[in-house]
This record gives structure tokens, C-alpha cells and sequence, in this order.
């Protein structure tokens, strides 16, 4: 994606889900340790427990916007969410269509 540049380096790596409104520790780490991945394109990929989806997005107003389709177990399933980083700590929102809402909290791994 043309201009992600500098603004995307806050955002890329990997994030260690810690907690989500929604969700347990049990549930977040069901399969794999929880987490959300970020490339330099600004696409990325994430999974809690049984949820696994494929994000894309942009930076806006120091926030990582995006789109997502992907799984609930075998449910194809889908949303929005956004993510805000500082440093090593960040925090966000995902979103099911037609779903649950959920806060979260994640550490750069």
C-alpha cells in the first residue's frame, strides 16, 4: 500500500493478545497462544481461541483501521476493529457483523 511508510512501523510485528471484554484467558489461548500479526502493507492476520481471520487496513488518527473475514470454528465470519499502539503496549476493538463487540489488550512480542 503506497504511503503506509513510517506510520506503519508502530503497528508491525507481533502482538501478544493479553485480554479481551469477551473473552477468557481459557478461551484466548485455546488453540495458540493469542495473537494479532502486522506486516508492512498494513494486512495482518489474528486468532483467539477458535477465531482466526485475515486483516487489511490503513492508519488514521493514530489508529490502525481494518477489515477482516475469517472463521469461527467452521462459521465464516467477518468485521471491522482498529487498533491504537504505544510502544510495547496496545489496545483495541474487534468487531463481529452482526456480533459481539469486544475490547482488547495486547504486548509486542
Amino acid at each position: 500500500m503506497a504511503g503506509a511508510g513510517n506510520a506503519a512501523e508502530g503497528f508491525v510485528g507481533r502482538w501478544r493478545i493479553a485480554s479481551m471484554e469477551c473473552r477468557d484467558a481459557d478461551y484466548l489461548d485455546m488453540e495458540v497462544a493469542a495473537y494479532i500479526t502486522l506486516k508492512n502493507d498494513l494486512t495482518g492476520e489474528f486468532q483467539f481461541g477458535l477465531v482466526q481471520g485475515q486483516m487489511e487496513g490503513r492508519i488514521g488518527a493514530a489508529r490502525y483501521r481494518f477489515t477482516w473475514s475469517g472463521f469461527d470454528e467452521n462459521d465464516p465470519v467477518s468485521g471491522r476493529g482498529w487498533l491504537r499502539a504505544d510502544g510495547q503496549r496496545a489496545e483495541g476493538r474487534i468487531e463481529f457483523y452482526l456480533g459481539e463487540t469486544s475490547k482488547l489488550m495486547a504486548y509486542r512480542q
